[in-house]
């Protein structure tokens, strides 16, 4: 059994009674708070593996019939300065890596924003990257938190779409 951290967003109101009904559904790892109006609860939790402890929460959110999950962060998505502290480096090592002006090279290009001047990456890329060139990240949580977002929006977007596009979306997955 490991100790994992991660935070889950969640859509709906953090009432007292809400509250008290995570508590009861087993969220008693949790802290929770909101921030502009967006609830969080903050888990740390023991599972056998990160997807576990992940999985766990999110069903014992989600059995709160006001509650669902809408992400999972630490996010996939991260500028060049987020990029440096997760990785233990200055922001200019991590630009010049990103510019081909220093390392092996083959650093993955930017997910959103190319020709803006912040730039997004994703976290996954960014930490498959640091591990094949001896850089210690977490690959582990940053590709499941990765997967599990994506889920979490495709989950989302299915119930919006009309049936035929939904069709279309279910038939490439």
């Amino acid at each position: 059994m490991g100790e994992y951290e991660f935070t889950l967003v969640l859509h709906g109101d953090l009432d007292d009674a809400v509250v008290d009904a995570l508590f009861e559904a087993g969220c008693d790892d949790a802290t929770l708070g909101e921030v502009d109006g967006v609830g969080y609860a903050d888990f740390i939790r023991e599972a056998p593996s990160f997807g576990d402890a992940v999985r766990s929460a999110i069903e014992q959110v989600e059995s709160v019939p006001a509650l669902s999950v809408e992400r999972v962060e630490p996010d996939d998505l991260v500028t060049l300065s987020e990029i440096a502290q997760r990785m233990g480096r200055s922001r200019e090592s991590v630009r010049l890596l990103a510019a081909g002006e220093r390392g092996p090279g083959d650093f993955p290009p930017p997910a959103s924003h190319l020709k803006a001047r912040t730039r997004l990456w994703r976290w996954s890329e960014i930490a498959a990257w640091a591990a094949r060139h001896d850089q210690p990240v977490d690959t582990t949580s940053a590709t499941a938190i990765a997967a599990i977002n994506a889920a979490l929006t495709l989950r989302k977007t299915l119930r919006e779409l009309a049936p035929t596009e939904r069709k279309l979306v279910s038939s490439l997955v």
